[in-house]
């Protein structure tokens, strides 16, 4: 049917009466659709959980992790691709931040030339503690295919401590979703060593 501007359309129109505005969860009965499960805390000890603050700032650590977000070469067309609607590496909690003020994670997705050490070092400097490092690639890993370059750094801990290292050339995205993940167990395992270093001192003080 084509519509031109002869055409009469008749647009039902109300006779001064409105619909009513319901109130906000009205009509709304408890038990009714989706419901999370209970839960294994309340059921084991209701209303009460113990750990260490070390365990407790571990776990929030680890589920929002910032990472500064730049790229050096080929890898960080894969990095894109791991924060993007396919893989969503948000799901992890990992979202990108373009200022090193408040990243805690730094993921070098390339080949680290002479030329971008001195900034890369200042990047690093500049995230607050506690920070991570992702080395991603061949290339940030050991230097890759420019191995022994006149202007290629021979990996990047070689100026910054690295946490991880991704191999590959270049890693897909499903590899840096590895490396979070591996990043995201250290940083749990890091908090329950220092709880054991604690008790041990500790039983060492009492004898």
């Amino acid at each position: 049917m084509e519509i031109d501007e002869n055409t009469n359309i008749h647009i039902p129109k109300y006779d001064g009466f409105l619909p009513a505005e319901k109130p906000l969860g009205d009509g709304y009965k408890a038990g009714k659709g989706n419901n999370p499960a209970d839960s294994v805390f309340n059921r084991v000890l209701p209303n009460a959980l113990t750990a260490k603050s070390d365990q407790l700032f571990a776990l929030a650590r680890k589920s929002s992790l910032w990472t500064l977000s730049f790229g050096l070469a080929c890898c960080a067309i894969e990095m894109i691709s791991a924060h993007a609607s396919h893989h969503d590496l948000d799901r992890f909690g990992v979202v990108t931040w373009p200022s090193p003020r408040q990243a805690d994670v730094m993921i070098v997705a390339g080949t680290v030339v002479k030329k971008m050490a001195d900034p890369i070092k200042l990047l690093y400097e500049q995230m607050p503690d506690p920070k991570w490092v992702i080395a991603m690639g061949s290339c940030a890993t050991n230097g890759g295919p420019y191995y022994k370059s006149y202007s290629v750094v021979m990996g990047v801990d070689h100026l910054i401590p690295v946490d991880v290292y991704v191999p590959g050339c270049p890693p897909r995205p499903e590899a840096l979703i590895y490396g979070v993940m591996q990043l995201q167990e250290k940083i749990k395992n890091d908090a329950n060593q220092s709880f054991e270093k604690e008790s041990l001192n500790a039983n060492e003080g009492e004898q």
